[in-house]
């Protein structure tokens, strides 16, 4: 395996100054950790206010009983055991639950968790424990309930995740038949290729959806059976019991929603001055809170003196709104912009694993989080990989491919066309044309010449060139066929480059499911993912196997 740096533009603009030019944003984030003092200062940050987080002996109880039932493995216990000693910091990083984990991002994403827990901790020389959010409490269904494959026919082959009701729950709660999972893993077994390794991985997406009857649940079993050995900690965010350990966080929220909400507003003038567009929605009079009732996770906006969704299907007021809290902790849960709060007030956060987009709409948070006392932690871009496979390079030296030619579509496809157009050397009709009025030149003359001797011999003649005639005109014919079969195999093989590299004109790792890559590669390949050296900077790397 040889892994190279190559240039890939992040998502957006902001990610990629932040990362590069801290001093210029420095304005929206609260440290640099290519800084080493960042890391120090942080940390101490952390003890001075471990009273003021949820209490770690309840979380770890809760962690310990979720984790006993989705992420079993000794190693997380260990984890667990010293999150619950004070001094030990984490480093965390989360994702919606995707259909057989998602695409590769997220795996990658596990692994710079796994990767920046253990540097940190050798860095500060005290325990780092990594923690997977699972953003369970998200309701977009559409958004998750799908993963895509390449199929053997070069097509990308989507796999989508039926559900019963059509409800606007959180994923969490969000019902999955039996017979849905069956057709979901039936299809995947049918798309992947057969391999050495095929037996194996179907064998544990099976059993991982053994008894699980919600996408979340799934995910948290396969995530567990993929990195729990390694101590990988998994916390779901729509965890009923969770959230009455979270109810004294909701409850400042409310009681300081005005606070938070002037607190995200200067932040979008602050970005504008500075030239940048929110990547999230400032709502005006928005709550940034989300209310479940009656199936529905609604939106609260404030109005009037009252939250309220914006149908008007519930309204309370603050002192309303604080008591269905203490009733009902669990109808509860955090917007896009109060999430960073939530985590922070949980977790002693030392870093938090990003990728570009949620580092743009961190930087909208940082005056929140002093608003209630917090800081900001560490951000830490997300690990980012493209796996090329050795018949994959071998099309490349062939057609003299580089992965910026790839990488950039107009190049590409003018290569592409450059390609086709060079193997057009050779015009078949053209050729055969002037065979075909070169032989009638000849042969013309020559039936003159035997009908004079002849009148029979004329006839003969005739029916001759015709033969002839037939026989060029089908050695036309094989010479199309043998011309159209070379263009077929190398255009073939460069749509076959093309797929696997950017399908879907994205990134590879933001379209193809893990166990594409596992069918492939084998388990090992995770192991050889933790092997690589960690990258603080997050910038995109190539694995050549």
């Amino acid at each position: 395996m040889n892994v190279v740096q190559e240039q890939l533009s992040f998502a957006g603009p902001l990610a990629e100054v932040y990362i590069n030019q801290f001093s210029a944003v420095e304005l929206l984030y609260e440290s640099d950790p290519s800084q080493s003092e960042s890391w120090t200062e942080r940390a101490v940050w952390l003890d001075q206010t471990e009273h003021t987080r949820v209490d770690r002996k309840a979380l770890a109880t809760r962690l310990r009983e979720y984790n006993g039932r989705y992420n079993p493995d000794p190693a997380v216990g260990r984890a667990i055991g010293q999150l619950e000693l004070p001094g030990t910091a984490v480093i965390v990083g989360g994702q919606q639950s995707g259909v057989f984990t998602g695409p590769l991002l997220v795996v990658y994403k596990a692994v710079t968790i796994l990767k920046a827990a253990k540097a940190a901790s050798d860095r500060l020389n005290r325990p780092v424990v990594p923690v997977f959010w699972i953003a369970g409490e998200d309701h977009d269904w559409d958004e998750v309930n799908h993963t895509y494959v390449l199929s053997p026919d070069l097509q990308v082959r989507r796999i989508r995740m039926h559900r019963g009701a059509m409800d606007r729950l959180p994923v969490s709660f969000t019902k999955v038949e039996a017979e849905a999972w069956d057709k979901a893993v039936s299809e995947l077994e049918q798309l992947l290729p057969d391999s050495e390794h095929k037996a194996g991985i179907m064998e544990l997406v099976r059993c991982c959806s053994e008894d699980a009857d919600n996408l979340t649940a799934h995910f948290a079993k396969l995530i567990g059976a993929l990195f729990g050995k390694h101590g990988l900690v998994l916390l779901d965010s729509s965890d009923p019991e969770l959230r009455r350990l979270e109810m004294p966080v909701f409850e400042r929220m409310i009681r300081q929603n005005d606070e938070l909400e002037s607190a995200y507003h200067e932040t979008v003038r602050d970005m504008a001055g500075l030239g940048y567009e929110p990547s999230a929605e400032v709502a005006e009079n928005g709550a940034n809170l989300f209310y479940i009732s009656e199936r529905e996770r609604l939106l609260l906006f404030k109005r009037n003196d009252r939250f309220e969704d914006r149908k008007g299907k519930v309204t309370f007021t603050a002192d309303e709104l604080l008591e269905e809290l203490r009733k009902h902790p669990e109808r509860f849960s955090n917007n896009v912009l109060t999430r960073p709060l939530m985590q922070d007030s949980l977790l002693p956060v030392l870093g938090s694993v990003l990728g570009p987009g949620e580092i743009a709409y961190w930087g909208l948070t940082r005056k929140a989080f002093q608003k209630l006392g917090l800081k900001m932690p560490l951000l830490l871009p997300r690990e980012s990989f493209t796996v090329i496979d050795g018949t994959i390079q071998k099309h490349m030296k062939k057609y003299e491919l580089s992965w910026n030619d790839v990488k950039d579509p107009e190049v590409f496809h003018r290569k592409r066309s450059a390609w086709l157009a060079a193997q057009e050397r050779m015009q078949v009709d053209e050729r055969f044309d002037e065979v075909v009025a070169a032989f009638g030149e000849l042969y013309a003359p020559l039936l003159e010449e035997l009908a004079g001797v002849e009148s029979g011999l004329s006839r003969l003649g005739t029916v001759n060139r015709d033969k002839i005639l037939d026989q060029i005109d089908y050695l036309r014919g094989k010479a199309k066929d043998a011309m159209e079969k070379i263009h077929e195999t190398g255009l073939r093989h460069f749509d076959r480059i093309q797929l696997s590299l950017f399908p879907l004109n994205k990134p590879q790792e933001r379209v193809y499911n893990l166990f594409d890559t596992l069918n492939r590669f084998g388990m090992d390949w995770i192991e050889d993912l933790l092997d690589i050296p960690y990258e603080l900077t997050g910038k995109h790397r190539i694995i050549y196997l």
